[in-house]
C-alpha cells in the first residue's frame, strides 16, 4: 500500500440539517468521515489527512496523522450557507502541493450533500487541472444525489481518462446509514481490491455481533459512538496504569515464583511427602491406603537410618559375630568348672562309673581349683 496525503472536503451547507439521513445529514456525514480518516491511517501508518470545508472553502486542518485532532475539528463543522466546490476543491489541492512527504500520492474526497452550483464546463475544466497535478478525486454524493450526478460524473471520468481508475464516485441514495454504504466502496477499499483493516472482519454491520443498522439506523449510530468512546477510555486507563505502576514486571516475576513454589508444596502433599518450605509435616493415615502407609513406613524408617552412623565391614563382623561368641565361651568355661554340674553329667553318660577312684581324684582336684580361685577373688576385692 502506497504512501498517500488525503485532504477530506465536508460538506457544510444549510442541506446538512436534513434528516433523510439519520439521525441528519450532517451527523451521517461526521460518521462516514470517521471511517474514512480510519481507512487511511491504517493503510499505512504514515498517511495523513487534513480537513477543508466546502463552503467558504476553510482549511480546518492541515496534513496530520493523528485521526483525533481531525474528529475534533470536524465536529465543530456547523450547516451555514451554500457550498462553492470549484473553489474548495482548488483550495483543497493547494493544500496537498503543500504537503511535506513529496513521495506521497495525493488524494481529494469530497462529501457533496447540496447542489452543486457550477457549470459543468468549469467542472470538467478543474478535472483536467488535476488530472495534471496529479490529483486523485473520491466524490461521496449523497442528499441531492439526482441533481449532481450528471456533473460530477463527467467530473470524475475527466481525471481519470481513457485508462485511469484512480478516481471514484460514489451515489449513496436516502435509506442506508451512509457510512455502512461505504464500507465496500472504493473510497474504503485498498488499492489491492481488499477492504482496509478499518472495514474488514466487521460482521453485523461493523458491531461484532449480530445486528442490522439498516433496521435501526439510530441504535446503530449509537453503538458505533459509544464504541469509539469506550475503545478512547480504555487506551486512557492502559496507558495511566503504564506510568503509575513502573515495577510491573518485577511483580509478575515474583507472583510467578510464589504460584510455583505453592504448586511444588501442593504436588509434594498429593503424594504424602513434606513440603519444600519446610517445616513440620503430620502424615494423613486416614486418607491413605494400605500401600500408601507402608510405602510411608519405608520412608520414614529409610531416614531414620540414613541419621544413624553406617558401620564399617569389620565392625559390623565384631558386632554380629564376636559379642556372641565370647558370651558363649564365658559361659561355658563357667559351667566346666562347677563340680556338681560335672558330676551330675557325668552319672548320666553310658559306661561311665561317677564314683570310680580316677573321677573322684580329678573331682577334687577341680574342687581344689575352685576354692583356690574363690579366695584369690576374695583378696583381690
Amino acid at each position: 500500500m502506497g504512501l498517500e496525503s488525503t485532504i477530506v472536503c465536508v460538506d457544510n451547507s444549510d442541506y446538512m440539517r436534513n434528516g433523510d439521513y439519520l439521525p441528519t445529514r450532517l451527523q451521517a456525514q461526521q460518521d462516514a468521515v470517521n471511517l474514512v480518516c480510519h481507512a487511511k491511517i491504517r493503510q499505512h501508518p504514515e498517511n495523513n489527512i487534513g480537513l477543508v470545508t466546502l463552503g467558504g472553502g476553510r482549511v480546518l486542518l492541515t496534513l496530520t496523522g493523528d485521526v483525533g485532532r481531525v474528529l475534533s475539528k470536524l465536529h465543530e463543522v456547523q450547516p451555514s450557507g451554500n457550498i462553492n466546490f470549484l473553489s474548495s476543491v482548488r483550495i483543497a489541492q493547494l493544500a496537498l502541493k503543500h504537503r511535506q512527504g513529496k513521495n506521497h500520492a495525493q488524494r481529494i474526497v469530497a462529501f457533496v450533500g447540496s447542489p452543486i452550483e457550477s457549470g459543468e464546463k468549469d467542472m470538467i475544466k478543474l478535472a483536467k487541472r488535476l488530472k495534471k497535478e496529479k490529483v486523485n478525486v473520491d466524490v461521496v454524493n449523497f442528499g441531492e444525489e439526482g441533481e449532481n450526478d450528471g456533473k460530477l460524473t463527467k467530473f470524475i471520468d475527466t481525471i481519470n481518462g481513457k485508462e485511469g481508475t484512480s478516481s471514484h464516485l460514489v451515489s449513496v441514495p436516502p435509506g442506508p446509514m451512509l457510512s455502512e454504504a461505504l464500507v465496500h466502496s472504493p473510497v474504503v477499499v485498498g488499492e489491492d481490491g481488499q477492504p482496509s483493516v478499518a472495514s474488514s472482519g466487521m460482521g453485523g454491520g461493523g458491531f461484532g455481533f449480530d445486528f442490522d443498522p439498516n433496521e435501526d439506523p439510530e441504535l446503530a449510530l449509537a453503538l458505533r459512538v459509544s464504541m469509539e468512546e469506550q475503545r478512547a477510555r480504555q487506551e486512557a486507563e492502559i496507558k495511566t496504569a503504564e506510568s503509575e505502576t513502573p515495577g510491573t514486571g518485577n511483580t509478575e516475576v515474583q507472583a510467578a515464583t510464589n504460584e510455583e513454589e505453592m504448586l511444588r508444596n501442593a504436588l509434594a502433599m498429593s503424594v504424602d511427602q513434606p513440603p519444600s518450605s519446610g517445616g513440620s509435616y503430620t502424615p494423613h493415615f486416614d486418607a491413605m491406603t494400605e500401600e500408601q502407609q507402608i510405602a510411608l513406613a519405608m520412608q520414614m524408617s529409610l531416614a531414620d537410618d540414613a541419621m544413624d552412623v553406617e558401620p564399617t565391614p569389620a565392625t559390623a563382623g565384631l558386632v554380629t559375630d564376636s559379642l556372641p561368641e565370647q558370651a558363649n565361651a564365658d559361659d561355658y568355661n563357667e559351667e566346666m568348672n562347677d563340680p556338681e554340674f560335672l558330676q551330675g553329667v557325668l552319672a548320666n553318660l553310658p559306661g561311665v562309673d561317677p564314683n570310680s577312684q580316677e573321677i573322684q581324684s580329678a573331682m577334687s582336684q577341680l574342687t581344689k581349683n575352685q576354692d583356690k580361685d574363690d579366695s584369690n577373688d576374695g583378696k583381690s576385692t
